[in-house]
């Protein structure tokens, strides 16, 4: 400015130096020509910005982040402002009070980890990552389940969610039945080494397979098994923001039990895949649509279990007797390995041959007891004599009257013998 100010120095020459506008250098001299220095410093310091939040509003936002969203995290409760009571504040602006509020505590910087990054898949439905997620999800209100989630690795975005009490075949099957519904066939499955998608024993044959692993192979589908966490980390990063959001959200809307949430989850899927779904870099559908029959597609999804017909056509399952109805077929089914279908909703079926057979299910009958010592046992008897409380026989019984043995009549007599003669009977005299 004492450059400009005595003329060895023009003002596109000062401008380009300052890195300013000439517009902004002619004010700036004006300034300096009638305060000096101090002209040049901004007459806004120490002045109360303009665009400054009132104190009123966060006061506001604070009180209903206290009530309502005290355990959320900043982010999420920035949301539910703007989404419930029309507050719009940034996420650092909710950040910053709820330190200063000691709602929110700041987190360390994340450890760096030797686990390098894959990339996404191009297309959707190239591959699924599933997995559950054991948790108290409805925090007390309803006992601990399981949360099986479906992620489409290409777009982050949730597919399936199923509350179920804990992990089991016929869940996660139930699960791909509504995908494929929905969607179609995906390429592949990426899952974590459960027993439920392969065979962890040593023991077995190496082509043995799980009822799971071999729903995929008969549909096509790739089973690909992660070796760490980390190697399937976009599903697990979901399960901590589902742990976070979902928790909260069926808080919120009142949900207290499995059924209810199962109901509800299809429109909290839509939101979050609005909110944290990302464009495939290829906008093709690796998806392959199933253009078979429901029945065929659920009988593929069911556990199989192969049971042999005895002669008037019967098997054992899962405690009941499988009476099969009289067929076309007739006699050749004695002896004919048969397969039981276990569905998710209970159901079961019996096929031969790829047809199925119409049966009825009957209580298995319990076992008699075998006799003993020759003799039938009656359970009926027995239980009755045991019941029963024991007769005592009066005092005149003749059981009681039976003749004194010897050493019974010597003891009468030296019992007589030592009472006092006072106490001893009078004999009458012999005649």
């Amino acid at each position: 400015m004492a450059q400009l100010a005595d003329g060895k120095l023009d003002q596109k020459s000062a401008s380009d130096r300052l890195g300013i506008t000439v517009r902004q250098v002619k004010r700036l001299k004006r300034n300096y020509l009638a305060s000096g220095i101090a002209g040049l410093i901004s007459k806004k310091r120490g002045q109360i910005s303009n665009r400054r939040i009132p104190e009123s509003l966060i006061a506001k936002a604070m009180s209903l982040i206290g009530v309502h969203y005290s355990d959320f995290g900043p982010t999420f409760a920035a949301e539910k402002l703007a989404e419930q009571h029309g507050i719009s504040l940034s996420v650092e602006t909710v950040r910053k009070h709820m330190i200063a509020s000691g709602y929110w505590k700041p987190k360390r910087g994340q450890i760096i980890r030797n686990h390098p990054m894959r990339d996404r898949r191009p297309r959707r439905g190239e591959l699924i990552q599933i997995d559950g997620s054991p948790h108290d999800w409805f925090e007390g209100r309803s006992p601990t389940c399981c949360l099986l989630v479906f992620i489409d690795d290409a777009t982050s975005e949730l597919t399936e969610l199923q509350f179920v009490d804990t992990e089991t075949t016929l869940g996660y099957m139930a699960c791909l039945e509504r995908h494929i519904h929905r969607y179609g066939l995906p390429a592949a499955l990426y899952s974590d080494r459960h027993s439920i998608f392969r065979v962890n024993n040593g023991d077995v044959k190496a082509d043995s397979q799980t009822q799971f692993a071999r729903a995929l192979s008969q549909l096509g589908i790739l089973g690909i098994h992660a070796h760490s966490p980390q190697a399937k980390g976009r599903v697990e990063r979901a399960n901590q923001t589902l742990q976070d959001r979902l928790v909260k959200e069926m808080r919120l809307a009142s949900i207290n039990d499995q059924a209810s949430a199962n109901t509800w989850l299809p429109s909290f899927m839509a939101d979050y895949n609005h909110r944290f779904g990302v464009q495939p870099s290829q906008a093709d559908d690796a998806h392959i649509p199933y253009s078979g029959k429901v029945d065929a597609l659920q009988r593929i999804l069911s556990v199989h279990d192969e049971r042999y017909l005895s002669k008037n056509l019967s098997c054992q399952y899962d405690g009941q007797l499988l009476q099969i109805k009289t067929t076309d077929a007739g006699l050749s089914l004695r002896g004919a390995k048969v397969c039981v279908h276990s569905h998710s909703d209970g159901r079961k079926e019996v096929s031969w041959q790829g047809r199925n057979l119409a049966f009825e299910s009957m209580v298995k009958p319990e076992k008699q007891p075998t006799p003993k010592d020759g003799k039938e046992v009656n359970t009926i008897v027995d239980l009755v004599l045991k019941t029963r409380p024991p007769t005592l026989p009066s005092k005149k019984h003749p059981w009681k009257s039976h003749p004194l043995t010897a050493a019974e009549k010597q003891s009468q007599v030296v019992a007589q013998f030592n009472q006092p003669k006072s106490a001893m009977p009078i004999q009458p005299a012999s005649p």
